[in-house]
């Protein structure tokens, strides 16, 4: 058994870069539950800690050797990546319930959108339980890991799966958000929102540049995109709370 044999790049990728985002994104969501826990402050909350979950459970396979562990990995990173991706989804019924009403989105058109998004997530878990995959260098259509490096690999098949599901709320998300925003007539609430965008687009950018990294797999792209990611993300998630999650504290 080889634990803890990880090469340095991710090392540094999981254990600091993300890890500094993982409990920064929890800060938030315990910032913004402490004053209320009113349906907007346990949606948008909703959204870090989806994040902060599917890596926290990234640090737990990290170390794992993939020819010894290799189903656990591939369950674990399953998890990770449905936190993480999933994530995103809370922003679309945030916007809606800002954009409608809490009367009209009741909490069962919430929970079914909360649902039905899982659902096609969890899809994910289909490329990773195909016969005969294996960490040898075969073909396969959802995620390997680079025997060397340890880091996941995406095929394009897994790559364009998610790509598609991922793109929808994300669609929906600035779509919402831009619908919102035309109908603030504050300057000072447009200032916010402005904010709330901005810092979003940081984190989607960032959620992208995961998949590109993973897809292609390139050791300084991911030293690249592991720094870039970690300067997006703190930025995306303080400029969102700093836009809205303020506000719901009050």
């Amino acid at each position: 058994m080889s634990l803890y044999q990880m090469s340095l790049t991710r090392a540094l990728t999981v254990y600091v870069a993300q890890g500094f985002i993982c409990f920064f994104f929890i800060f938030l969501a315990y910032k913004i539950l402490k004053r209320d826990r009113k349906r907007l402050n346990l949606i948008f909350s909703g959204f870090y800690l989806s994040a902060a979950i599917g890596l926290l459970i990234n640090f737990i396979y990290a170390p794992l050797d993939p020819l010894e562990f290799e189903p656990a990995i591939l369950f674990l990173n399953f998890i990770t990546n449905f936190g993480i991706f999933y994530s995103s989804i809370f922003l679309v019924v945030f916007d809606l319930i800002l954009l409608k009403s809490e009367k009209v989105i009741t909490p069962i058109k919430q929970l079914v959108i909360l649902i039905v998004y899982g659902i096609a997530m969890f899809c994910m878990i289909f490329f990773i339980y195909v016969e005969g995959i294996a960490f040898d260098g075969s073909s396969r259509l959802g995620v390997e890991l680079d025997l060397d490096s340890w880091s996941p690999i995406w095929n394009l098949p897994f790559f364009l799966y998610l790509l598609i599901i991922e793109s929808i709320p994300t669609g929906f998300f600035f779509y919402f958000s831009f619908q919102i925003y035309k109908k603030f007539e504050d300057e000072q609430l447009r200032k916010k929102w402005k904010f709330f965008i901005f810092g979003a687009t940081a984190l989607i950018i960032f959620m992208y540049g995961i998949f590109v990294s993973n897809f292609l797999n390139d050791p300084t792209f991911r030293l690249v995109m592991g720094a870039i990611g970690l300067i997006l993300a703190i930025a995306g998630g303080y400029l969102m709370y700093n836009g809205v999650g303020r506000q719901l504290e009050k």
